[in-house]
């Protein structure tokens, strides 16, 4: 994962969920993508084993305005937020687990 502190800060109108207390992991995704599904497990389990931490699913595809603004090329992108909606971190492709735990560390 990659810096991405970067850009305004975004918030429940602009990923369509409440923010998580300490964090939040929002990956973009689309219909066909097959890693996609894998990291969606893989970002689930860390925000139940994680206080306070928060995983939403954006389709890429409903959300062009999103995608285009943050530069979201291809699927699965992760983005990690602080608690105020900041990208701490970015990340293109299946994640691991610990580089998912890793990262957080920058935001919480």
């Amino acid at each position: 994962m990659r810096t991405g502190g970067t850009g305004r800060p975004l918030g429940a109108a602009d990923i369509g969920e409440r923010l998580g207390e300490r964090a939040t992991l929002v990956q973009f995704s689309s219909a066909f993508c097959q890693p996609c599904r894998a990291t969606r497990r893989v970002l689930a389990d860390v925000a139940e084993m994680v206080p306070g931490v928060t995983h939403v699913e954006i389709d890429a595809e409903a959300r062009l305005d999103l995608v285009r603004e943050l530069r979201v090329l291809k699927t699965p992108t992760v983005l990690v937020l602080d608690a105020t909606g900041q990208v701490v971190r970015r990340a293109v492709g299946q994640p691991r687990k610990a580089d998912v735990i890793a990262a957080l560390g920058e935001a919480v």
